[in-house]
């Protein structure tokens, strides 16, 4: 077995930060129709008292669904606590192009992190909405959270996605 199925087998059986937590800013719940995948996510952004990129604090979710679906947002949420949101939605951007690219778009881990071990997803467009679910959870619960003019709502993003399915 490769790394990269290693490591989607790794987050699907033990997820990082699962659960639902407080405090939050936004909950939102959204299912993948296609296969059944369901994700209720809660985010809590922080603004630093000098002015700075507003701070990723927590993510905390209760999913389930397919390994991949389950291993995108372990991903997520470990790619994104801690980090500022600029960050956050950098790394939204390129897993969004990596996994729509069918295959064209390697992903920079530089940029993505482990989520580089879903590279190969791209290349099963039955599969992309799984490993878009999480990410798509989180574009809304920032847009519901007030932050929604530094990122696109999750139905305008799903739409581009639309036709992988």
């Amino acid at each position: 077995m490769d790394l990269f199925q290693e490591l989607i087998l790794e987050h699907s059986k033990r997820p990082q930060h699962a659960g639902l937590r407080e405090p939050f800013e936004a909950e939102v719940h959204h299912v993948n129709p296609t296969c059944g995948d369901e994700v209720t996510m809660r985010i809590h952004v922080v603004d630093p008292a000098d002015g700075s990129d507003p701070i990723v604090e927590d993510i905390s979710y209760d999913a389930l669904g397919c390994s991949i679906s389950m291993a995108s947002t372990s991903i997520l949420a470990d790619e994104s606590i801690g980090r500022p949101l600029s960050e956050v939605l950098t790394t939204y951007e390129a897993m969004k192009a990596m996994l729509t690219s069918k295959g064209e778009d390697p992903g920079d881990e530089e940029v993505i992190g482990d989520g580089i071990a879903l590279a190969g997803v791209g290349k099963y467009p039955a599969r992309v909405k799984c490993a878009l679910l999480g990410w798509m959870a989180l574009t809304d619960a920032l847009h519901q959270s007030g932050r929604g003019t530094v990122v696109a709502t999750a139905s305008e993003s799903l739409k581009s996605v639309e036709g992988t399915s």
